[in-house]
């Protein structure tokens, strides 16, 4: 008999919690790299030091629609993506059928937070790699350089089949996701940074490929070929998604032993 594959439901307390750490966390980390990156055209937000009287350098930069769009991003990152590997691999997480041990607690605690801070360094060496003057280095090299720290990240702190395969998907969708916002003006990167353009070899016209086109060119704009992204976001995607799973199986733990406390 083939078995049904079983995926593991995501609790309403725990989606409802990674969306809140997405919607605070999400911006602050991504604030680290995006003034290098890219602009917001919507409902930007700068915020600056009090000793930055003439407002050169803002040291915050977002958008309103941010903490909601990373929010979601979190739930799907942290929820939905690991349990959907984890079903096709057929890989289990450590469980506690009637309570959660302190050690168990505090580990996860300690990984979820590991996590949050190894993403923000290696979205910091991000900006860095971008801005650096001293040693210029091609897109290739700063991409290999950041897959290094991301894949070292996620041997430290998971070593799991079913996470890398999520953090690996979202390193090349994620960037793609991104082609709406671009298209719609919601945010732009700027061109010392834009040097993908994921559909600049689509065909604008032809009989058999106005299948492709047409459609793109509806939601996308007619000069979608031209959308830039930065390829130097695709290791990023990788890490944030690391946070994501961690912070993810820390509240699963937590829901786990609040449960038990009550029962």
């Amino acid at each position: 008999k083939v078995q049904a594959m079983r995926i593991t439901p995501i609790s309403a307390k725990t989606a409802s919690n990674l969306f809140l750490s997405g919607a605070i966390i999400g911006p602050i980390v991504d604030s680290l790299h995006n003034q290098c990156l890219l602009e917001y055209n919507f409902l930007p937000i700068s915020l600056y030091l009090p000793s930055d009287v003439e407002r050169s350098t803002p040291f915050f930069c977002s958008s309103w629609a941010v903490p909601p769009l990373l929010g979601v991003a979190y739930v799907v990152l942290g929820g939905i993506l690991p349990r959907l590997f984890q079903s096709v691999l057929k890989e289990t997480t450590k469980k506690t059928s009637k309570h959660v041990t302190k050690e168990q607690d505090i580990s996860l605690r300690t990984k979820a937070i590991l996590a949050v801070t190894t993403t923000a360094l290696i979205i910091k060496l991000s900006a860095v790699l971008e801005t650096n003057t001293v040693w210029i280095l091609d897109p290739t090299t700063k991409i290999s350089i950041l897959l290094i720290a991301s894949l070292s990240q996620w041997a430290w702190l998971d070593g799991t089949l079913a996470a890398v395969i999520a953090a690996s998907v979202t390193s090349l969708g994620g960037p793609l996701s991104e082609l709406p916002f671009v298209a719609h003006n919601i945010w732009s990167y700027l061109p010392s940074a834009a040097d993908y353009f994921p559909l600049q070899n689509l065909p604008l016209d032809g009989s058999s490929l106005n299948l492709i086109s047409g459609p793109l060119a509806w939601f996308l704009g007619d000069d979608y070929q031209q959308l830039a992204l930065s390829s130097i976001t695709g290791p990023c995607y990788f890490a944030v998604t690391m946070d994501a799973i961690a912070i993810g199986r820390w509240l699963d733990y937590e829901n786990t032993k609040q449960d038990s406390i009550q029962m």
